[in-house]
């Protein structure tokens, strides 16, 4: 797992999505919660619970939600982000799995309690599917990547927990890098064109990804000098031709840094946790695949108030 790695964004940006979802929630106000005596004074601890086995994402984001309703409460993680844990083995309190204690006001617990636990709930779970896809091919060079298919307003916090799960960051937006598809290249009227159009009208420090289909278009790539190429939905014999042309033919023409390859290789398409381990066999550097983040299902977790 990379969780050292993933980095969450500014509290300016996520402040701004956490107030929204809770005032979603919240509406004009907690018609269950404030209709209790005193629940404005009360105060009380709870725990959060693991309900079944996986990679825990999203408690500091969790810890910010209830912090914006209310200062006072203190939210304890007990575990690292990225940290794999089992599910609780029973009802009773010593048969938990506790992965943070919270303790503070009792209407702020109760009213932040479904925006956080949504929201650790699917970062949890995506991170735990990519924690499957990445330990496919831990021991081999090749690195795991997301794509931009995600959830609109979820982008920056699925992406955080493809990193906690161990994938590296694609492109957060259309604005990171160029990446001419298989549209771009038809609209433009081949590869040339389009990367030739495309790099006399972009800032210098972008980079130029163009995605390939056959040998022939690896080729064109090739010629016009693109920084990486994507090998898109090619058999692996394919896919195999295609990595050493690529290496044969860049090398030569590029001064290398630290070893790495002066091209770069993408494989995309049809990625699935029987697959992804002969496709990295082929000598790409990154597989990218929505997977984690499309097909990845919620984990189980829960809040408990100590009674």
């Amino acid at each position: 797992m990379n969780s050292s790695t993933a980095v969450l964004p500014p509290l300016l940006v996520l402040d701004r999505s956490l107030k929204e979802w809770l005032l979603e929630d919240i509406g004009r106000g907690d018609r269950t919660t404030q209709g209790l005596l005193d629940v404005a004074t009360q105060t009380c601890k709870a725990q959060w619970i693991v309900k079944e086995a996986g990679v825990i994402a999203g408690l500091p984001i969790a810890a910010r939600v209830f912090q914006l309703l209310n200062q006072q409460v203190k939210f304890t993680p007990l575990v690292e982000e990225g940290q794999w844990c089992d599910r609780s083995s029973g009802n009773l309190p010593q048969d938990r799995t506790v992965i943070a204690t919270i303790e503070g006001p009792l209407d702020a617990l109760l009213m932040g309690e479904r925006v956080a636990l949504n929201l650790a709930m699917r970062l949890s779970g995506i991170a735990t599917m990519t924690h499957q896809y990445a330990a496919q091919i831990a021991d081999l060079p090749a690195q795991l990547a997301d794509t931009r298919k995600t959830i609109p307003g979820l982008r920056l916090l699925e992406k955080y927990a493809s990193q906690v799960g161990g994938a590296v960051n694609q492109r957060m937006g259309l604005d990171d890098a160029v990446l001419i598809k298989d549209n771009h290249i038809a609209a433009a009227g081949g590869i040339g064109n389009a990367v030739t159009q495309i790099r006399s009208r972009i800032p210098y420090p972008l980079t130029i990804e163009v995605e390939t289909e056959t040998i022939a278009q690896v080729k064109e790539a090739l010629e016009y000098q693109a920084d990486i190429i994507m090998l898109d939905n090619m058999p692996l014999e394919m896919m195999r031709q295609a990595v050493q042309l690529i290496r044969e033919q860049s090398i030569g023409s590029a001064v290398t840094r630290l070893g790495e390859h002066p091209v770069k290789i993408e494989a995309s398409g049809n990625i699935t946790l029987a697959t992804i381990r002969a496709v990295a066999e082929t000598g790409v550097d990154y597989i990218s695949t929505s997977a984690p983040i499309t097909r990845s299902t919620w984990l189980d977790l829960s809040m408990k108030i100590n009674g």
